[in-house]
């Protein structure tokens, strides 16, 4: 890898790849080598879109990058993984990691083997009101999670636990210092054949409490994670960028005693999650350092999520008419 110069592609160029080649394109020193896609009439797009080179076979590129990220289908995830990962090639791969926990404890010891910086795309854990939330965790002791999207038609290759919930479990098991002790879950198809909505409660070794829930088909987008805990109450909004703590002020009390509660709220209008994903990425290959979210804690992730979707289907998963009985 030359020292000055960073070497990298983006491998699966629908629409969150291209966001990757956009953020590629404006860190100095980083020479988008090429986008990789099957899909010939989009990689030929998105290149002369970018002036940048079109690949259609991931193979073709990989003896000329020292870096990619990888965004194609999830069921492509591990075998286009293993071959990038095989050629001493570090990698930021969008989440899920892969379906399957082996799979994903294959790449991990991959990555290990020929000391690899191997990151995973759950975006979230960049976002600044996330960041600003764990600076102010002392001990979470209930975790409500809501994560609703409008339906769109992206993302339907995995069910809504893996496309959407899956960053908050990311979130809270990051957060939260203990094992999960119980996982509670239900969900159903609405439009999709897969999970479209879904209800989760965690229990943790601690006895801390986490609520989540994921819609990929509701009236409006929703994405917010609350922790209560002994001193505060700590409110982030990962839509809106923005933090408010409502804490107690033990000095002010009120004419009854009672202490006088408090509120602050921060925001952060111009971040760019992804951009600071992509930069702690590249930053973490160049220095040789590890990655913000390695591959243990997408497969962390993974192995909560593979529980609950396990849980779902063995549960309804499909509305039934119900006919009034005579």
């Amino acid at each position: 890898m030359n020292a000055e110069r960073l070497r990298v592609a983006v491998i699966g160029v629908g629409h969150l790849g291209e966001y990757h080649v956009q953020k590629y394109k404006a860190i100095p020193g980083v020479e988008l080598v090429g986008v990789v896609d099957v899909n010939r009439a989009r990689a030929n797009e998105i290149g002369e879109r970018y002036h940048v080179t079109p690949f259609f076979d991931h193979h073709d590129i990989l003896d000329h990058v020292d870096a990619v990220s990888l965004a194609v289908t999830t069921e492509m995830h591990f075998q286009v993984a293993r071959d990038i990962l095989s050629k001493g090639i570090h990698m930021l791969i969008e989440k899920p990691i892969t379906y399957d926990l082996h799979d994903a404890d294959t790449l991990i010891d991959m990555a290990k083997k020929h000391e690899l910086v191997f990151q995973v795309g759950l975006v979230e854990r960049f976002n600044p009101a996330i960041v600003h939330m764990e600076s102010l965790l002392s001990k979470p002791v209930f975790v409500e999670a809501h994560r609703m999207n409008l339906f769109a038609k992206r993302g339907l290759d995995v069910d809504v636990v893996l496309d959407l919930m899956i960053h908050d479990l990311d979130i809270i098991l990051h957060i939260v210092p203990s094992e999960v002790a119980e996982v509670h879950a239900t969900g159903m198809a609405v439009i999709t054949d897969k999970t479209d909505i879904a209800s989760v409660r965690l229990v943790f070794a601690d006895g801390t409490a986490a609520n989540l829930t994921a819609s990929r088909v509701s009236g409006k987008m929703l994405r917010k994670i609350r922790v209560f805990q002994p001193d505060a109450y700590i409110s982030a909004d990962c839509g809106k960028r923005q933090v408010t703590v409502i804490g107690l002020d033990d000095e002010a009390r009120d004419e009854d005693g009672f202490p006088t509660v408090t509120s602050e709220k921060t925001k952060y209008e111009k971040s760019d999650p992804l951009a600071d994903e992509i930069n702690s990425f590249v930053s973490a290959v160049r220095n040789g350092t590890e990655a913000v979210v390695t591959g243990e804690d997408g497969r962390n992730a993974l192995k909560i999520a593979l529980n609950i979707i396990d849980q779902i289907d063995k549960g309804t998963t499909k509305f039934e008419t119900i006919q009034a009985q005579k």
